[in-house]
């Protein structure tokens, strides 16, 4: 797992050589590997926005073996980045997750289709097959499919569900006529791969009404009770903040970063430089605090499941603005 850290202390030195004070710490749990999907962490790490705050900041790596809510629920982490139907059905389950910031203002997400599969509209969807991510990242798609009136059980009423890899191979190899895409991410691996824009056809999840809130971060209730760890947060929010608003501001540079702290040589600047592109029209118009229509939109999604719905009642005290409300004043 690619972990990187901050070690600086901070306080100045006292005469006589007193040891300086110990930051403090926060650890990070990302919900996916290093990419300029997370670059405002990277860059309040790099820029030393989080030393200036008096904090130690550790940054977990995820991948397609790690679930957030499971590392922070074993103590793995102090915060995590995840997407909100994950972080509203792992509290329905007894997981009390409580979203204190919210960089990421737009979905992203989408559902790639080629037009040669017979695909131009909504309406094209049944009796095909679909990637999908699981893992959490399924919600979204069922919540969609039931506000169409599509099952999901397959036939030519329905569509027939694949289970996609983090990749886009099954598009590319005829497995199924749409996958499962991010707008800086796997689409773009579709047009590398030699497939054109006008060869496809996408619906963005933004677009169809059905979007829902991604890559928030989440504490457990219980902490929130501590003021010492609300203070912590509150540093911490407040410095990526200032890290998202750079990146923004500073794409190629942020992307930059990103490479390097990626210690698996796996991304390419390139790659990174356009996924900070695309990424920021995402984080463009968030302070880091939860908009509360976004937030009813994203529970009311959720909610129209049809008979098997993401969660089953409307959650409360699932967010909290006493963090940002700090941090921005």
């Amino acid at each position: 797992m690619n972990i990187i850290k901050t070690s600086l202390l901070t306080g100045a030195m006292a005469l006589g050589g007193f040891a300086a004070q110990a930051a403090d710490d926060v650890t990070l749990q990302l919900k996916w590997v290093t990419q300029a999907q997370f670059a405002g962490y990277y860059v309040a790490l790099e820029n030393g926005y989080y030393d200036d705050e008096g904090l130690n900041v550790e940054i977990k790596a995820g991948g397609p073996d790690v679930a957030p809510s499971q590392v922070i629920a074993g103590g793995g982490a102090d915060v995590v980045v995840d997407w909100m139907p994950s972080a509203l059905s792992a509290r329905e389950k007894g997981l009390p997750l409580v979203n204190i910031a919210q960089p990421f203002k737009s979905s992203g997400m989408m559902l790639t289709c080629r037009r040669d599969a017979g695909i131009e509209g909504t309406d094209d969807f049944a009796g095909e097959t679909l990637g999908v991510w699981f893992y959490g990242n399924e919600f979204p798609f069922l919540s969609w499919m039931a506000h169409l009136g599509l099952s999901t059980e397959g036939g030519d009423d329905g569509v027939t569900v694949l289970k996609q890899g983090f990749n886009v191979d099954p598009i590319l190899q005829g497995q199924a006529a749409c996958v499962s895409t991010m707008t800086y991410n796997e689409y773009w691996q579709v047009i590398d791969a030699g497939l054109t824009p006008e060869e496809l056809i996408v619906f963005k999840y933004q677009d169809q009404g059905v979007a829902t809130l991604e890559d928030g971060l989440y504490v457990l209730e219980e902490n929130l009770s501590d003021p010492e760890f609300v203070d912590r947060m509150t540093r911490f929010v407040r410095a990526s903040m200032m890290g998202w608003k750079w990146a923004e501001e500073n794409p190629d540079a942020a992307a930059a970063i990103v490479i390097e702290y990626d210690e698996t040589g796996a991304q390419t600047i390139e790659h990174q430089t356009r996924m900070m592109g695309e990424v920021a029209k995402l984080t463009a118009g968030s302070n880091g605090a939860l908009d509360e229509a976004d937030y009813q939109r994203t529970v009311d999604s959720l909610l129209a499941g049809g008979d098997d719905p993401v969660i089953t009642a409307a959650p409360e005290g699932a967010y909290t603005h006493i963090i940002t409300d700090a941090a921005l004043n």
